[in-house]
């Protein structure tokens, strides 16, 4: 099973000094949402429920906080692409619920998961102050910038995401390349440590690309994963950089908050 492997995984990761551990996307199943099907309803489980009970034991025995993404049943009827941050005690420091749902080709989501509702935060732990979105949400420089404005210091991004049949020749690389430099600008636009673990290999007709990062506050890319093999990266994040890149950069100071109520808008009419 997913949750067992993940367990060996987390305590593999934890011996190599990992104290801060980010599983993918709906890590303890395959993707679900390849087609429109209610048998995969049951793959979703409360939280707290079996997978988050796990984990807290992990967690809580060596030390460690882990993002854990799920397929959340909230009620009958009612499920989202969630995340639960736990922290090195057991305790659950956070919940995250995915605010950007696609509906693309073999990406069904919107059949499945009903919008986030808990907005764009940032949880405290043992390690780092520690922010979450999930996927498609890394496409929207606003999911980022709200995130960082509620302190985050290491961003995470569980990530599913590939080639559909028919695209990986021609488009592949492009496509990879547009993903990770949209998560690198938002390291560098928001001055923090931005992390992307991304499901690897062929699962129905998807083939996850991989390649998961880890971008410092300047956008560089520390370590990248394999893009046909299962990989754990392990990097230390000198968190004073934040600090440092932000007077250097100074994005924060120079931002015109009195000039952006246009972004409530759906268009400049």
């Amino acid at each position: 099973m997913n949750l067992e492997r993940t367990v060996e995984r987390v305590r593999t990761v934890a011996a190599a000094g990992a104290r801060v551990i980010c599983l993918q996307e709906i890590f303890n199943s395959q993707y679900p949402c390849q087609s429109e099907d209610h048998a995969q309803f049951d793959l979703a489980e409360t939280i707290p429920g079996p997978s988050t009970e796990v984990i807290s034991q992990i967690a809580k025995e060596l030390d460690i906080v882990v993002v854990v993404p799920l397929f959340e049943k909230r009620a009958p009827g009612l499920y989202h692409n969630s995340a639960v941050v736990i922290d090195a005690d057991g305790s659950t420091a956070g919940l995250y619920r995915k605010m950007h749902i696609p509906d693309d080709p073999l990406y069904y989501e919107k059949f499945y998961f009903t919008p986030g509702d808990l907005g764009f935060q940032a949880f405290d732990t043992k390690y780092a102050r520690i922010g979450v979105c999930i996927c498609w949400d890394q496409w929207f420089p606003e999911s980022a910038r709200l995130t960082a404005m509620q302190g985050a210091e290491l961003m995470f991004y569980p990530t599913a995401i590939g080639w559909i049949p028919g695209e990986k020749e021609e488009f592949g690389a492009s496509q990879y390349a547009a993903w990770q430099t949209m998560l690198r600008s938002h390291a560098i636009a928001n001055g923090l440590f931005v992390a992307a673990p991304n499901r690897v290999g062929r699962e129905g007709e998807i083939e996850f690309w991989g390649g998961s990062f880890l971008s410092d506050p300047y956008g560089n890319v520390l370590s990248q994963g394999s893009h046909e093999d299962e990989q754990n990266l392990v990097m230390d994040c000198d968190l004073s950089l934040i600090n440092t890149a932000r007077t250097h950069w100074p994005f924060f100071r120079d931002r015109r908050t009195d000039a952006y109520g246009g972004l409530m808008e759906r268009w400049g009419d």
